[in-house]
């Protein structure tokens, strides 16, 4: 939580997704924050794995799955998002910063 405020402290609002993307690389790194960034999530149909996949824009520690969205405010679909890759990876925990809104927005799932 605190990277992301970071993040939003230094950066603002209103910047596309792919910048806040940047930032939050950068301060996962320099916290020496075990991740993946743009993390392929396989999707299983009948056993079998498809050919499509979700990315996830972090998967922290292994444990976390951390979306960040610049949009006026967290959607459905963003929520669907998040705990259809929980369900991909089988994590427990996500989470979804919005840094689109006058304040960051931020939601907690647990699956």
């Amino acid at each position: 939580m605190g990277l992301a405020i970071e993040g939003y402290n230094n950066i603002g609002q209103g910047f596309l997704e792919a910048v806040y993307q940047e930032a939050f690389e950068i301060e996962l790194q320099e916290n020496d924050i075990d991740y993946k960034r743009e993390k392929k999530l396989g999707i299983s149909y009948k056993k079998k794995i498809l050919h499509t996949f979700y990315k996830a824009d972090f998967v922290c520690m292994n444990k976390i799955i951390i979306e960040l969205k610049s949009i006026k405010k967290i959607t459905n679909i963003g929520e669907v998002q998040v705990i259809n890759y929980l369900k991909a990876l089988g994590i427990n925990k996500g989470l979804i910063f919005n840094f689109g809104a006058p304040s960051l927005e931020f939601k907690r799932y647990i699956n």
